[in-house]
């Protein structure tokens, strides 16, 4: 059993317009008592702030709306600052199911990986298993789910995470894993069941145009891998 005293876990939420959604999956996830929440608001222009203080979530305002990478960026450095030694991060739209924090959680915490990603590839559409495809093949990572944002970090890949490179990165995968990959971190998938989204549609994978714009700007990134990741800082780190 994970015992919070001693491990001091955070679940990263970015919401953007989740009021429907982000109270009970807040809820939820401090039923289980093993780690604190942030939501980070990423500028709604609904109450999603309101439902998840309500909920008992810290909550977290940006200004300006960032994107879901740009929002969770937000809640790691958050993490890095208040001594969290790990964090996990999961949707507010209620398709990650906090009965399964403690399992994708274990292997992190264990020591076997330094980021575990939820997957459950079941869940996937036409457009996005070709978009895998192509990405994988692009990048030569092996992870089956890329875009899960159901996630366990620990503070190694924390601190590269938030760091000043990280920043540039747009979306919350191919970067990401490429970035994990090169600053030495090792990624472990774990099998978890995921819940049709209670709110809201992806970003990536809503439309055929939307696809396409997202295959072009991974696969840039993957086919310039070498030499962009030379570019990042030299150890990769975030200084509070």
């Amino acid at each position: 059993m994970i015992e919070h005293r001693c491990e001091k876990v955070l679940v990263v939420m970015p919401a953007h317009n989740e009021e429907a959604a982000v109270g009970a999956v807040v809820r939820g996830v401090l039923a289980h008592k093993i780690a604190d929440v942030l939501v980070v608001d990423d500028k709604s222009h609904d109450a999603t702030a309101e439902a998840a203080r309500r909920a008992g979530a810290r909550v977290f305002r940006l200004p300006i709306h960032l994107g879901a990478w740009g929002a969770m960026q937000t809640g790691l450095r958050y993490a890095l600052r208040h001594g969290y030694r790990y964090v996990v991060t999961m949707d507010a739209d209620g398709q990650h199911l906090p009965s399964t924090l403690p399992h994708l959680l274990s292997p992190v915490m264990a020591g076997r990986a330094d980021v575990a990603v939820g997957s459950c590839v079941e869940r996937v559409s036409q457009a996005r298993r070709l978009a895998w495809r192509v990405l994988r093949r692009l990048s030569g990572l092996g992870i089956e789910d890329l875009t899960s944002g159901f996630r366990a970090y620990n503070q190694k890949a924390l601190e590269i995470l938030a760091s000043p490179a990280a920043t540039l990165l747009d979306y919350q995968d191919m970067g990401v894993f490429l970035l994990l990959s090169k600053m030495g971190c090792s990624v472990l998938e774990v099998d978890v069941p995921m819940q049709t989204r209670l709110n809201g549609h992806s970003r990536i994978f809503n439309t055929w145009g939307c696809v396409l714009w997202y295959l072009l700007y991974s696969g840039t990134l993957c086919m310039s891998k070498t030499r962009h990741f030379s570019l990042f800082t030299s150890n990769g780190r975030y200084t509070p």
